[in-house]
């Protein structure tokens, strides 16, 4: 059996059972379903598609917004900042956009919570295309469209980051030091999106410039044909540009330089256990021996985890010399203080065992109240991990409400080797929810590089708390369409007596994600995608439904075992990562792949998210309430009266007190011709009158001078 959120030893350490999960599967019922519409389609991409024509492919600018507004401290939001979705949001969008306040919160002082009244807030729907105005417009309902294909956790947060403020990296004042723009490969007519402010516009608020920015544009964004139309200056980062992972470091920075940050909301601790304080950590009172700081251990390991033995005088982690101990004795490790908020928290380490096979390592929390003052120790789990040569990563979820520690109680049991022990490194607490399994596949550049194209693996079939089971299909070198490519999907799984289950499976969301395994939770870049079963979807050509009954609508295969189950059709996509990518950062470490899977329950978001009552508005104004703003306006409130802001387009608009004139391009040429003539005609009249004036004051002003000329000659 597997244990949620920990690692599985016979797929890691069996490569002939792993080769036999490549072998080619019976020919399924149904074709798989590509939730990207087998399309490799970037933000901008799919708002072309839709007709849009906005600034710099997904901006929003209003009629009375310019350009350098965002420079000020009003146009911030608070950092708590409110949220209405609409119903017409698809329901998987719904749980991505919850995944991204996730990352907000882990790596930054912004949070969200559901509109309750307050003035300004963010309406969120699905409209043609992912689009946003960037920093608070304080126009009431602010919105931001996640439309069809835009439900990337990254895209998003890049749609969010417009929100809080930031415009495209690429549109910065010194853009040209480090990119060369392609103008020759860009129509004319989207050029405009390669336009950079100066710093009264827009500020870098003295990050230096980041090719990995989530913000920037893609090498080919705007390509007349497919060819590069921003050139890297430094060439290596030519295919690093136009990332749809996660936050860059750099993204994070501004984001806390912007709203003033010090941390994560939900982030409490990490430690690599570089530097000689080991995080403040302490070593527990009344145990028998210690945890020490090392760079290498008898018997092993003899590397880190962090660095894995690449960095010289660094690579450090904790060690339990069980080889020295006597049986019996423990070893306590305890992390530094912790003030929870949530009340429920993920701890994830790496964990090495060379020691004795009944060697322990238990997790408990000491906590802290006025009635234990001294901290309470409360056991958590046991880590059942037996001996080998490997880092292993878990996952423990706690639930503690008060002031906290986390203990690692290492006990030696019985005899074992003179030379091993326990060994701890990469430890990372956050409040956040622990994914509930790991799919490590080793070798993974091999099996990329090996696997031919359009040949898949399957991890093991995961049964989640839901209740349901699953796996994930990987394609390790892509499909026909995309080689070169990973590709991804989830499926259903189904066993002979499998009961309890409501079929069609309804609203689990699914979510594959392959781990950045640096060593610090915040500064990583994972890559992840999210599918959701719908119990109304129909099966392409069919009026079965695709997530019904595996058993029904599925394929029977083997297990590596020699057993058999059910195996649906599955969801994804084609494009979930390229090679080039997934070459980057730490994706692949020590020579392995890590995915992370999870199923929730997401059926509370098909349900409308409940508006403000009138007892719990008490920040909307009265003004407003009376107050009809026709043809898409919104009523807001400029010093104290009720105004209608109207609806603009690329080459029309609405106006009038409640907006109901419409305005275009085409009309206000012609008025503008006609008063163009209405006023040269005034001109030309006046010009006639005003030279008729002088003609007869000049004869005026002569007769007069004659007049005195001829006074003064008779003088």
């Amino acid at each position: 059996m597997v244990h949620p959120g920990r690692a599985l030893p016979y797929l890691e350490r069996c490569p002939i059972r792993t080769a036999r999960r490549r072998q080619i599967q019976p020919a399924a019922k149904f074709p798989d379903h590509d939730v990207d519409g087998g399309r490799d389609l970037d933000i901008f991409d799919i708002n072309e598609a839709e007709g849009l024509d906005l600034v710099e492919g997904d901006i929003v600018v209003d009629e009375w917004q310019t350009r350098n507004s965002i420079i000020g401290d009003e146009y911030r939001w608070p950092k708590t900042i409110p949220y209405y979705m609409e119903d017409d949001l698809e329901v998987n969008a719904k749980g991505v956009i919850m995944k991204a306040f996730e990352q907000y919160r882990l790596k930054s002082c912004i949070d969200f919570k559901p509109w309750s009244g307050e003035a300004n807030y963010i309406s969120i729907f699905k409209g043609s295309g992912c689009f946003s105005s960037v920093g608070n417009r304080h126009v009431g309902k602010q919105r931001l469209s996640i439309g069809t294909n835009c439900d990337r956790i990254a895209t998003i947060e890049h749609e969010f980051l417009h929100a809080l403020g930031f415009w495209h990296e690429q549109s910065r004042a010194d853009r040209d030091d480090y990119v060369k723009i392609m103008w020759d490969r860009i129509p004319e007519d989207k050029q405009h999106n390669f336009n950079t402010y100066n710093d009264t516009t827009s500020s870098s608020l003295g990050v230096p410039y980041d090719y990995g920015s989530m913000m920037h544009y893609s090498k080919t964004a705007f390509s007349k044909e497919g060819d590069p139309t921003i050139v890297t200056n430094i060439p290596a980062f030519s295919d690093v540009i136009g990332q749809r992972m996660e936050f860059s470091d750099s993204d994070l920075l501004k984001l806390h330089r912007l709203y003033n940050c010090t941390g994560g909301s939900t982030f409490l601790d990490s430690c690599d256990f570089e530097r000689e304080n080991i995080c403040g950590m302490i070593q527990g009172q009344g145990d028998k021996a210690d945890w020490v700081r090392v760079a290498s251990a008898p018997g092993g390991p003899h590397t880190d985890y962090s660095n894995l033995g690449k960095c010289s005088g660094s690579g450090y982690f904790m060690h339990f010399d069980t080889g020295a101990a006597n049986s019996g004795d423990t070893a306590q490790l305890e992390s530094r203080l912790l003030y929870p908020k949530r009340g429920q928290q993920c701890l994830q380490f790496y964990y090495y065992n060379t020691g004795g096979t009944n060697d322990t390592l238990k997790i408990h929390v000491r906590e802290y109240d006025s009635a234990n003052p001294a901290g309470k120790l409360r056991f958590v789990e046991t880590i059942n991990a037996s001996p080998q040569k490997m880092w292993q990563l878990h996952h423990v979820s706690l639930d503690a409400k008060k002031k906290f520690r986390v203990v690692f109680e290492g006990t030696k049991e019985g005899s074992g080797p003179a030379a091993g022990g326990l060994s701890l490194d990469d430890i990372n607490i956050s409040e956040t929810t622990c994914p509930e399994f790991i799919w490590r596949v080793k070798n993974f550049s091999q099996v990329m590089e090996n696997t031919p194209n359009n040949q898949s693996i399957f991890s093991p079939p995961f049964k989640s708390k839901e209740g349901y089971t699953f796996q994930m299909q990987l394609y390790p070198n892509g499909t026909d369409r995309y080689p070169g490519q990973l590709s991804a999907f989830a499926h259903l799984v189904a066993r002979e007596g499998d009961a309890g289950q409501k079929w069609p499976c309804p609203w689990k969301q699914m979510t594959m994600m392959l781990m950045d395994q640096h060593p610090h939770i915040q500064k990583r870049m994972s890559n992840q995608r999210s599918v959701t079963t719908d119990p109304n979807m129909k099966a392409a050509d069919s009026d079965q439904f695709f997530w019904d009954d595996p058993r029904k609508v599925g394929t029977e295969v083997t297990d590596t075992n020699g057993s058999t189950y059910f195996r649906g059709p599955g969801a994804g996509t084609a494009v979930y990562l390229t090679h080039l990518r997934a070459k980057s950062r730490d994706f692949i470490k020590d020579g392995d792949a890590i995915f992370l899977l999870t199923m929730e329950d997401i059926s509370h978001l098909t349900i409308s998210q409940p508006l403000p009552t009138p007892s719990t508005t008490p920040d909307i104004p009265n003004t407003c309430q009376n107050v009809e703003c026709l043809n898409d306006g919104v009523c807001v409130v400029d010093e104290g009266e009720a105004t209608c802001r109207c609806s603009v387009g690329g080459d029309w608009w609405y106006y009038g007190d409640r907006c109901q004139f419409s305005g275009s391009v085409s009309e206000k040429t012609t008025l503008a011709l006609a008063s163009s003539l209405s006023v040269l005609g005034a001109m030309v009249i006046i010009t006639v009158v005003s030279v008729l004036c002088v003609k007869r004051k000049y004869r005026k002003q002569s007769k007069s001078d004659t007049n005195i000329d001829l006074g003064a000659q008779r003088l």
